[in-house]
């Protein structure tokens, strides 16, 4: 198994409610919980050694998240994933992925500049084939939420993370069929580095073409 550079630094100890969002969002996204399944809080609240008030919390979040959706006397689902899905998703996507990425270009300090050549090194140093399915999707995450964060802009931010987790769940769901893993990495680093150079044109067209292309890939398999 390849071992992947730490991605954070420590934070903050998370309230109850935090740390079950954070938690069931990431079985939700890595389908440990697949779409349609039911939602079983019993279970959760044993498995996260929480309470049922910070998991029904979290699992209204999720309702806005359009991870679960939950039904009168029936309960609570992880959401379905389909073809229409990623249309509409890759529709919001191609138009702020290159948005984020040219800010991150144009306003991004020397030390966030600085973070992003060192995060496209990283990536370039990779042993793609090597990678589990779920080390894989966390480092597509991770670039993507470098980048959405070095915009500069929470309220842009926000939104790209959420429909990055809707995307990153369909990647999921797909991935088995997907062959070419070494290019969607390649053109990671070579996004960040494009941005920590400064080049916001440049940043803009290769996030286009990133989100372009992920739609494509997914398509020829469906």
């Amino acid at each position: 198994m390849t071992v992947l550079p730490d991605e954070q630094e420590s934070s903050p100890p998370l309230s109850l409610s935090e740390r079950a969002y954070q938690a069931i969002q990431d079985k939700l996204i890595m389908l440990d919980i697949p779409p349609m399944a039911p939602i079983d809080e019993v279970a959760l609240v044993e498995s996260l050694g929480v309470g049922r008030t910070p998991v029904r919390e979290a699992l209204k979040r999720l309702e806005v998240d359009r991870l679960v959706v939950s039904y009168a006397r029936r309960g609570t689902f992880a959401t379905a994933v389909d073809i229409t899905d990623l249309a509409y998703i890759s529709d919001i996507r191609v138009q702020l992925e290159p948005l984020a990425a040219r800010r991150a270009a144009e306003d991004a300090s020397a030390a966030t500049r600085e973070e992003l050549a060192e995060l496209a090194d990283a990536t370039e140093r990779l042993d793609v084939p090597e990678l589990t399915r779920d080390e894989l999707m966390r480092w597509d995450m991770r670039v993507h939420r470098a980048i959405y964060h070095a915009a500069g802009n929470p309220h842009l931010e926000d939104t790209l993370v959420r429909y990055d987790n809707l995307a990153t769940r369909i990647f999921c769901l797909f991935l088995d069929r997907m062959h070419d893993f070494v290019s969607h990495v390649e053109e990671h680093a070579g996004l960040l580095r494009t941005i920590a150079d400064g080049e916001a044109d440049a940043a803009a067209r290769k996030a286009r073409q990133h989100v372009q292309g992920f739609e494509k890939a997914i398509r020829s398999v469906i």
